[in-house]
């Protein structure tokens, strides 16, 4: 087979294609961007840095990952676009040479709990075909092997319409593996109905103990006396058994109440919609509360927490069942696999090798398939979601990265350093939104926005180097090379919090005494341990208040004035001081415009294409009835009031006529978090994950307790705002808290007073207490792998 000569012998001009390196972004203008012009090198690693707020998230995920998308969903026909997200076109007047954008974000995994490790990232799927094949005894296909699978039997007469129709008696039969108990969840939940109802009352004495649930309530205990279902003079233990179960568990029935159609159910399914399907965190304090008393969560004893039925964990592959597997350490999983020699299946066990080798790679060798991921941090979800491309053939990609180093160790930075490395070197675009230097400085262009935040921000103030950035003047610049000293002195304990035998997950029945009255700092690979200590053993009732990096919940209307209750008060001084209702000056209630219903905007559904969402022509924007805002307070009405920026309000509720102290403590609290620049009005989805992080911590500073734990709060932070995070917890300490925080941060660990560092590796090779002392004793042993960061970093 002979092949084809080049007869040229001089070097070809430049191909027309070869001209498009560059993305081009000019005039982009969403969020805080203002008309923002930038030049991206394709094929190179550009990282974005610049101060939380300043428009990072805007620039990268808003308008070139979200245009990508949206060109490529057009090119999917009008029916199949009917089912897929709509993407509005960004507002930004050219984006030139873009390719197609994979993002890989923070935003945390489902929390179903029927969502696994596994499942997320198709090694479930994957084991449960190599059970089928190989599982002794064979049991069923791969769905007999799924805990999501119910088994399911039927038989009865079908029609069976051919010639003559006649009547066939038919069995039908499908084998799952879900456990009938628990339904695939691995635990079982217990309602304790002490807590719900007195029951040597009637109903008609108040027998309901529930929150909020009073006896003239219309649409709840109403319901229940008149529904012609109960006798609601009989004391509920004198109930017959039928009464008990209707008032129970009945399934929702339509009754009638005062010539209203309402719908009945029994109590049990009404308290699971009405609290426990709802995020707890979300739920008011006293809410919380009741749920925390009320249910109870227990390993289902069926199963005993594997979620899968007696018939799937019986079949097993050298005495391993998949629910053994499963529960393994990723690592030992994978020799696991390697040790298995079946011809029969050897293209399975090379793909399900390479995902498992993948884990281990990135970092996450140390969790197990059985995980749940809602229980994943955002680090580790970001990790988990980039498994699915390392190894992909796929080139000329643009991957997008929101902080891939959150969460991880100094020492685990650089493997991720190398993953970003090799993505680059494959011809693929990598653009990283980062604020850890030392991810900065594997850039091949840096791209700074600012210079402040928020409405301060949204500018482009340097494009180049790494070594131009560190010259360049720019706030990102003069801190690249900050480094926190350690201290002098360190402040004495007052108290120590003592944890005994703990052994949540791969701890290894550690006893540690956590000094009070200090700035204690828990330090450790990814995986050693750190949150099973801190959140999994700290014994109950030990006036801890914990700041969590689980989500903020809230739609558009909810802003930080609803999220911290900040509206409440502002609504009272504004009712007091023109003597009407303060419900008339919420968006949400009385005070609402009609014709937008308080949302500001009219939003247009286009079916496939994307919505227009058009300000409101009845309030112009402001989202309130024309009467409520000839209310006004100190000179201003409520829309204005929400248009100011946190600082601005501080000063405005200070003093005058808006002197209200209520409004000024919960600002102050703002302010000291570093959030001064937001706006009170400003839309929750809108603001980036530091800036949320922050806003809870905010919100939990208000609330009663001795004890602060606060999980990695530099996530999301500019090394500009890490100084400012320091003096707030400094500031906490003074004021006689005590404040243990979980990081990985070295600013932080060299500000603390005490360090309990945890190892010395990760999941079984983690688990024990390898450090405990100051952190300048850490930097003299130099005997951990957290030891031997900090010494390098405070330059000992």
């Amino acid at each position: 087979m002979s092949r084809a000569k080049r007869t040229d012998t001089q070097s070809p001009a430049l191909h027309g294609a070869d001209s498009h390196d560059l993305i081009r972004v000019h005039g982009a203008r969403v969020n805080n961007l203002k008309d923002v012009s930038v030049e991206i090198p394709k094929r190179r690693l550009t990282v974005f840095t610049g101060i939380s707020g300043s428009g990072k998230s805007s620039l990268v995920f808003d308008t070139i990952a979200a245009e990508s998308q949206r060109l490529i969903n057009e090119t999917y026909s009008a029916f199949v676009q009917g089912f897929m997200p709509t993407l509005a076109r960004p507002e930004v007047d050219v984006l030139e040479g873009l390719t197609t954008a994979i993002i890989v974000g923070q935003q945390r995994m489902g929390a179903d709990p029927r969502s696994t490790v596994g499942t997320v990232t198709d090694a479930n799927a994957m084991l449960r075909i190599l059970f089928s094949r190989l599982g002794k005894p064979h049991i069923g296909p791969p769905g007999a092997y799924a805990f999501n699978v119910p088994s399911v039997r039927a038989s009865g007469a079908i029609t069976v319409e051919r010639g003559a129709k006649k009547a066939v008696k038919a069995t039908f039969n499908r084998t799952g593996g879900m456990c009938p108990r628990c339904e695939g969840r691995g635990a079982v939940s217990d309602i304790d109905l002490t807590q719900l109802y007195d029951d040597s009352k009637s109903l008609a004495e108040g027998a309901f103990t529930i929150p909020g649930w009073k006896s003239d309530s219309f649409w709840t205990v109403r319901v229940y006396a008149e529904s012609g279902l109960l006798d609601p003079n009989k004391p509920i233990r004198k109930y017959t058994k039928k009464e008990m179960q209707d008032f129970l568990y009945r399934e929702p029935t339509k009754v009638k109440v005062e010539g209203v159609n309402l719908t009945y159910e029994g109590l049990i399914p009404k308290i699971q919609k009405s609290f426990l399907s709802k995020d707890k965190e979300a739920l008011q304090p006293h809410i919380r509360a009741f749920v925390d008393r009320a249910v109870t969560f227990a390993t289902c004893p069926e199963c005993d927490g594997t979620r899968l039925s007696e018939g799937a964990r019986s079949s097993k592959i050298k005495r391993i069942s998949i629910a053994d597997a499963c529960a393994m350490q990723i690592s030992d999983l994978a020799a696991w696999v390697r040790g298995l020699d079946e011809p029969s299946v050897a293209p399975l066990l090379t793909a399900l090798q390479h995902t498992l080798d993948s884990f281990e790679e990135i970092g996450l060798g140390y969790l197990s398939l059985n995980r749940s991921s809602g229980t994943l941090s955002g680090g580790e979800a970001q990790r988990v979601k980039m498994i699915r491309h390392l190894g992909s053939p796929l080139t000329d990609v643009t991957y997008v990265f929101d902080e891939p180093t959150v969460g991880l160790h100094p020492h685990d930075i650089e493997r991720m350093n190398d993953l970003l490395l090799r993505l680059r070197d494959k011809g693929n675009t990598v653009l990283v939104v980062e604020h850890k230097p030392e991810t900065i400085a594997i850039a091949d262009h840096v791209v700074d926005l600012g210079p402040g935040a928020g409405t301060g921000g949204g500018t482009v103030c340097f494009e180049g180097t790494v070594e131009g950035l560190r010259s360049g003047g720019t706030v990102t610049g003069r801190h690249f090379d900050d480094r926190a000293a350690l201290k002098e002195t360190v402040r004495t304990s007052t108290g120590t919090l003592e944890i005994r035998g703990a052994t949540a997950n791969n701890l290894r029945k550690v006893d540690v005494d956590i000094p009070l009255g200090v700035l204690a700092v828990v330090t450790g690979v990814a995986g050693s341990g750190k949150s099973s200590l801190v959140h999994g053993s700290i014994p109950a009732g030990a006036g801890v208040v914990s700041v969590d990096q689980s989500a903020i919940r809230g739609s558009r209307r909810s802003n930080p004035a609803t999220y911290t209750g900040l509206l409440d008060p502002i609504r009272k001084a504004f009712a007091k001081a023109n003597g009407v209702k303060p419900a008339l000056f919420s968006a949400n209630s009385e005070g609402a415009c009609p014709t937008c219903n308080g949302a500001g905007v009219i939003y247009t559904d286009l079916a496939m294409m994307a919505g227009v969402a058009s300000t409101c022509e009845e309030c112009e924007g402001k989202r309130y009835l024309a009467s409520v805002l000839e209310y006004h307070l100190g000179g201003r009405d409520i829309s204005e009031v929400l248009a100011m920026s946190v600082t601005e309000a501080e000063e405005f509720f200070g003093a005058g006529e808006a002197h209200t102290p209520a409004a000024q403590r919960v600002l102050g609290r703002l302010a000291d978090v570093g959030l001064g620049y937001l706006s009170l009005g400003q839309p929750l989805t809108t603001l980036s994950g530091g800036e949320r992080q922050r806003l809870k911590l905010a919100t939990h500073m208000a609330e009663k307790g001795g004890i602060y734990v606060l999980d990695e709060p530099t996530t999301g932070l500019h090394l500009a705002d890490v100084a400012q995070l320091l003096g707030l917890l400094d500031r906490l300490v003074d004021s006689g808290k005590s404040v243990i925080v979980i990081e990985h941060h070295q600013a932080v660990m060299a500000h603390a007073d005490w360090i309990i560092d945890l190892g010395p590796g990760a999941g079984h090779d983690g688990g024990r207490i390898v450090f405990e002392g100051t952190p300048a004793d850490l930097v003299a042993a130099r005997s951990t792998l957290t030891g031997e960061h900090l010494s390098a970093y405070v330059g000992t």
